[in-house]
């Protein structure tokens, strides 16, 4: 009834091709999650405690004179 020719059906072709078109995305999917699992973004700087220190103050979270106090106090740590 649903034959093509002799023994020979569409739905095994047709079956086949959605196979495999989920198969691939479902690989391409895994694959892209963990690309972005594993990516780094970008290179990781280090902050001293005088930058950050001095960032705050920039951004208005601490005052002059904690800022004054905070390098005064790394000062004599680093030396």
């Amino acid at each position: 009834m649903w034959c093509f020719g002799e023994g020979m059906s569409w739905w095994p072709w047709f079956g086949g091709f959605w196979m495999f078109i989920v198969g691939g995305g479902l690989i391409a999917l895994i694959v892209w999650g963990m690309s972005r699992l594993t990516r780094q973004n970008g290179p990781v700087t280090k902050k001293s405690a005088l930058d950050i220190a001095k960032e705050r103050y920039a951004k208005g979270e601490i005052t002059k004179e904690e800022y004054d106090q905070y390098r005064k106090d790394l000062s004599t740590h680093i030396n």
